[in-house]
């Protein structure tokens, strides 16, 4: 998958295809982002196209029309960005030091999720709210 920063009306289609409970058409995204924000159906077509393209959307092919779905979770693709920016820093030293400086920015609950899940303390933990 190629990792790439999303732009405003990327992310903002990537929310509406994690949101959605079963694959989207480009009629669905397109309305459902029409609550939002103002955007032209052939935009949105050209932006799902793009994100299949880049491995971050899944299309495929119902009838006439295309289904989209995210590829990955949101959480899986924070965790790949994440580890794709940790591989770019350099070095072991550069990457543990940056590792260091994200844990030091982490809220105390943050830290205690990721305390847990180092210590295989894999309780439920997702009614706990998101940073």
């Amino acid at each position: 998958m190629a990792l790439v920063s999303l732009g405003h009306l990327e992310r903002d289609v990537m929310d509406c295809l994690w949101s959605a409970p079963a694959p989207m058409t480009v009629r669905d995204v397109h309305a459902a982002l029409g609550e939002q924000r103002e955007v032209a159906y052939t935009t949105v077509m050209t932006v799902l196209q793009r994100l299949a393209k880049k491995g971050l959307a899944r299309q495929t092919k119902d009838g006439k029309a295309h289904l989209y779905s995210a590829a990955e979770s949101r959480e899986q693709m924070a965790a790949e960005l994440m580890m794709d920016a940790l591989g770019d820093v350099g070095g072991a030293q550069a990457r543990q030091a940056a590792l260091l400086h994200f844990v030091g920015r982490m809220s105390p609950n943050e830290t205690e999720l990721l305390k847990a899940a180092l210590t295989g303390d894999r309780s439920d933990r997702s009614s706990e709210p998101a940073p």
